[in-house]
């Protein structure tokens, strides 16, 4: 286990802070390698787990860290119920050997501020005494107008640098309590605030050709198997690229403002709800029709 607030490759263990990093995934090629390759770096790839969704891409042969395959259908439950328990289970095994445990969808990065912070083993080092932690979530959004498709071989932030603040994305995703997870996981039985010394980068808008692929391939998923819910799963890839490039409209001699962590009103992000657990409330799509556009701070940048 890494245990020290510099990672080392293979878990090499060293003296203190013990970080599990959990995903589940389906096949997701060009998104998991960038998962594998960030959380690995932060705490070692003997820490870093995927649940396997039953990918057919190849995306999930010959990992560099520990794989559980989800057994085929049918599910004993629901697909929702199911992902619930089995991640909240994973995560209560896993307290039991480590400090810290996050699960992240695997287009979820957790970036402290680098002007406080060398990674997410010195961040989580200095809050110490917090249960459970929530980031400020933002989406990172594509401007084709003004930013070129995606190199997969270079670092996302040197290609991409509009955001714009997402609430409901601002979930419970780290805690050191075996307390479950819950709507969705933006819920858990534990109060939580967001703290916004931590972002957390969700690149699902980061290309639109990307967008587009995966959209349609969630679209498929929804109508075979019934997932997704209340979720865009069930819309086509051109309404949500569609909505992707009205949230970037901006003349070109406009000057987007940076993005300021403490801009936000975070009064009422976090909730209780009737059934008693706390969760991030909205959703995604009444966020960026609401907030504005903006840039990620340049310190951001050289992380990911």
């Amino acid at each position: 286990m890494v245990q020290s607030t510099t990672a080392r490759s293979g878990g090499e263990p060293t003296q203190g802070l013990r970080v599990a990093a959990l995903t589940m995934a389906r096949d997701e090629a060009e998104m998991l390698p960038r998962w594998l390759d960030y959380y690995g770096g932060q705490f070692g790839s003997d820490n870093v787990m995927v649940i396997d969704d039953n990918s057919v891409d190849g995306s999930t042969s010959n990992l560099p860290c520990a794989r559980f395959r989800v057994p085929p259908g049918p599910l004993k439950f629901s697909w929702p119920t199911m992902r619930k328990t089995l991640v909240n289970g994973f995560a209560r095994g896993l307290l039991a050997c480590y400090d810290v445990v996050i699960f992240t969808d695997v287009d979820e990065f957790l970036v402290p501020d680098p002007a406080r912070y060398s990674g997410l083993l010195d961040y989580l080092s200095s809050h110490r005494q917090r249960e459970v932690i929530a980031p400020l979530a933002v989406n990172l959004l594509h401007n084709p107008r003004l930013e070129p498709p995606l190199v997969q071989a270079r670092p996302v932030l040197a290609q991409r640098r509009f955001v714009k603040f997402a609430p409901v994305m601002c979930k419970p995703l780290i805690k050191r309590v075996a307390s479950d997870w819950s709507a969705g996981f933006h819920g858990i039985k534990k109060p939580f605030e967001i703290d916004r010394e931590l972002l957390l980068l969700h690149l699902k808008f980061y290309d639109v050709s990307f967008l587009a692929t995966v959209s349609q391939q969630r679209r498929v998923i929804s109508e075979q198997e019934g997932r997704g819910g209340a979720s865009t799963w069930k819309w086509g890839a051109e309404e949500l690229t569609s909505r992707l490039l009205s949230w970037v409209e901006t003349p070109t001699d406009q000057t987007v403002p940076e993005f300021d962590p403490n801009e936000p009103d975070l009064t009422h992000v976090v909730g209780r709800s009737n059934a008693g657990y706390f969760r991030s409330w909205g959703t995604q799509l009444e966020a960026m029709e609401k907030w504005p556009l903006r840039q990620l701070p340049e310190r951001f940048r050289q992380v990911l």
